[in-house]
């Protein structure tokens, strides 16, 4: 299991025409680094920072960390000349913002394929407009089409608070029900998905408040804005050292010769199901693929 699974507690926007901080990028402790093409970049600077990002990308040196490159939207200017620098450069995933309807996956989809962008290059999509929310459920399904490349949600809560006028407040609670909404359909259909950003770079009680609040709700990880928030997310994001040995204790106990045919059982006087064996295996392979980070 542990060789399908990619940790994503900490995913850093990057601007794309900041050369001196995509080579930072390169020892920074994030699972992935997004590099930005859009809202980070000028329009008049647009075209030099799509060059220095593909030569980075090309470059390399990243190691373990995931690389993504968010590109500017199909409808724009810019957009297809984006998508047709991925395909030479190879970036892990290919991030497209506000996407709302499942014909726009599938426009992306298309853009991708008539560019000659490697497979291994996944899709990834904002979900960050009011209509996104309503087509939740299609957008998520498009994931089990042929030859989908959908593998992630990115939330953009803050042009989810611009567009519905809803106040990003502590807590969140404007916006639960469109997160945990967007979470279940990423579940629903396979698909990671990641928190929106936290704004307040000096508030780091805030930044792990917010980070446990995803994490109770069942997100991967977390898209952040500065590498000073990056730990903070990692700690959140990650299996705690109880969760470990908890995950262990039960899979062990299934495994036992005398279990393995058991539906549920009792572990130190707790009854757990099957279903807590198949949780703690994901919770074993998340933390094996966090320390295999490391090396």
């Amino acid at each position: 299991m542990s060789a399908l699974l990619r940790p994503r507690r900490s995913v850093l926007y990057m601007p794309a025409s900041n050369a001196r901080a995509l080579e930072k990028a390169k020892v920074l402790d994030a699972d992935g680094i997004i590099i930005d093409l859009e809202d980070a970049v000028a329009p008049d600077a647009k075209d030099l920072a799509r060059q220095q990002a593909c030569a980075a990308i090309a470059a390399g040196g990243f190691g373990r960390r995931e690389v993504i490159l968010r590109v500017n939207g199909l409808d724009t200017a810019w957009g297809h000349a984006d998508v047709a620098a991925v395909a030479k450069a190879g970036a892990d995933a290919v991030l497209f913002p506000k996407i709302s309807s499942a014909g726009e996956v599938a426009r992306c989809e298309a853009a991708l394929r008539d560019a000659g962008v490697l497979e291994k290059s996944k899709l990834w999509i904002m979900i960050e407009t009011p209509l996104a929310i309503l087509n939740l459920r299609e957008i998520a399904a498009t994931a089990a089409m042929p030859s989908s490349r959908l593998s992630c949600f990115v939330m953009g809560t803050n042009d989810l608070a611009k567009e519905t006028r809803a106040r990003l407040t502590p807590g969140r609670m404007p916006m639960l029900g469109w997160l945990s909404t967007a979470v279940a359909a990423a579940r629903a259909h396979g698909l990671d998905i990641l928190d929106g950003v936290y704004n307040g770079l000096q508030d780091e009680a805030g930044l792990i408040r917010e980070c446990e609040e995803g994490r109770d709700m069942g997100m991967d990880g977390k898209t952040l804005i500065h590498p000073n928030q990056i730990s903070p997310a990692n700690q959140v994001f990650a299996p705690s050292d109880q969760e470990i040995e908890q995950a262990r204790t039960i899979v062990a106990a299934f495994d036992l010769p005398e279990n393995q045919s058991k539906g549920v059982i009792t572990v130190d006087g707790r009854m757990v199901e099957l279903m807590h064996a198949e949780m703690g295996r994901r919770t074993l392979a998340i933390a094996e693929a966090i320390a295999a980070r490391q090396v």
